[in-house]
């Protein structure tokens, strides 16, 4: 493919329907893609969000079940009907619910729709972290030390594992995410309660017991990789993020790229990822997900779909991200090759949560004022409004705030700025805990490790 061509041939997997399977921002978002593109768009959503206002932009609004979103946002038999009912040839499964589901995406391609996503084979691998973490040794793909196989039952064997790697080591789920399955273990004599504690989590939370252990790096930033696969053999990456602004392993600030990490050392890690995608068939978007400490890239899973924070590459890449996504299932061939993409300034973006700023707690009800900012290099991805009601059952995430800037210092001013100007009102944000982390010297320094937030929030607290 010749770097920087534009294709315009025509899709191995033409549909004219998108159905958007998922709520609030990201189906608005996947929603104006598809509008974009000239596709019309079916939306499904529970009983809690049939007063939407976003649901009237789709061409088609249709309620699939209650609240919980068991019966709704994660019910494949309903998400199918209502497919099979609208006449969509495809669905978008967004962030979360079904949307790393290798038997949905199975399901949806067994109906003869297309799923917009990678194939179940390589979310089934990419899923299970010991399927994963071998896929990632064959391709050269840097992880953390650990053997890439299931611990046993036996606790002396498991013991000699732990003294092999050497402590501290972490425990994890094989089928794990989202921060949950795991457990730090600093000492021989904490290690069996935690295995049995991990392993019982594992079962209830994933449906399997299936642990594997590693080394637990104490002082590590998480680096991200994102990559954009078609299906004639061509791969790409498209900068890099850091996410280490976190608190219980959720994510609160996203930049690209990474600062202070030269671009010799990712380029590499990065090469080896567009390899092991190539190895195993991988389509449409991703994304690596790397501990770094020490100068050192360390793989710990990969994320088989859109992510949160994929506008701070967008805006850093100049890639639409979510259109790419669905070019791909399309079967388009990729529009740029590698050496035609740079990174572009600096992005930020801010996770707005309904929640108490201090206890987390969070806080559903209705929005009675909002005020959003704006001017060059502001985007803010949201489906709130004054008169929205959030609620109760779903995630507290409400909305993006993102910046760009020709630099990072400059970057972070405008999201000061910006931060400033956002005012919500008749619930709780976390909008004072983000205007604080931005005036801290440290994180404005850049490099902060993945532990920062919980002990900066520790340390005022006890002030």
């Amino acid at each position: 493919m010749p770097d920087g061509q534009v294709h315009s041939a025509r899709p191995e997997n033409s549909f004219d329907t998108v159905l958007i399977a998922n709520r609030g921002e990201i189906a608005l978002r996947i929603l104006r893609a598809c509008k974009d593109l000239g596709l019309k768009t079916v939306m499904v959503c529970s009983q809690a969000d049939r007063q939407a206002s976003y649901g009237a932009l789709a061409d088609t609004f249709l309620c699939i079940g209650p609240a919980g979103a068991g019966k709704s946002y994660l019910n494949k038999d309903a998400i199918l009907l209502a497919a099979r009912l609208t006449g969509a040839g495809a669905v978008h499964p967004g962030y979360g619910f079904l949307s790393e589901n290798a038997a949905f995406s199975k399901a949806v391609e067994d109906a003869g729709m297309v799923f917009i996503g990678p194939t179940a084979q390589s979310i089934a691998t990419m899923g299970d972290k010991i399927a994963a973490k071998s896929a990632m040794i064959a391709a050269g793909v840097p992880c953390v030390p650990g053997p890439d196989c299931e611990l046993p039952d036996d606790h002396a064997s498991v013991e000699a594992i732990a003294l092999q790697i050497g402590y501290p080591v972490i425990v994890k789920a094989a089928g794990g995410g989202g921060g949950r399955g795991m457990r730090v273990v600093l000492e021989a004599s904490a290690l069996q309660e935690a295995v049995a504690i991990t392993r019982e989590e594992a079962r209830q939370a994933f449906g399997s017991p299936a642990l594997y252990m590693e080394k637990f790096l104490q002082h590590p930033r998480h680096i991200e990789i994102q990559v954009l696969c078609d299906v004639h053999g061509n791969a790409v990456w498209l900068g890099h993020r850091d996410c280490s602004m976190q608190r219980r392993h959720q994510k609160v600030v996203e930049e690209a790229p990474a600062p202070g990490i030269a671009p010799d050392i990712i380029g590499p890690v990065a090469e080896a990822c567009v390899r092991a995608c190539l190895q195993i068939g991988y389509r449409g978007v991703g994304t690596f997900e790397f501990l770094y400490e020490d100068g050192a890239f360390y793989f710990i899973e990969m994320n088989t779909r859109l992510q949160v924070e994929h506008p701070v590459t967008e805006m850093t890449s100049g890639i639409d991200i979510v259109q790419a996504q669905i070019k791909a299932a399309q079967g388009m061939p990729l529009e740029v090759g590698q050496s035609s993409i740079a990174v572009d300034g600096h992005a930020f973006e801010c996770r707005i949560n309904a929640e108490d700023p201090t206890t987390f707690l969070a806080s559903a009800g209705m929005i009675t004022a909002l005020k959003l900012p704006s001017g060059p290099g502001i985007r803010v991805d949201t489906h709130v409004h004054a008169g929205y009601k959030v609620s109760p059952y779903y995630d507290s995430l409400i909305g993006k705030l993102i910046v760009h800037a020709p630099s990072r210092p400059e970057a972070i001013a405008a999201m000061r700025a910006a931060l400033a100007e956002t005012e919500i009102e008749g619930i709780s944000t976390n909008l004072p805990l983000l205007r604080l982390l931005f005036d801290d010297e440290s994180f404005a320094s850049g490099g902060t490790d993945i532990h920062y937030l919980e002990k900066w929030l520790k340390q005022r607290s006890a002030s």
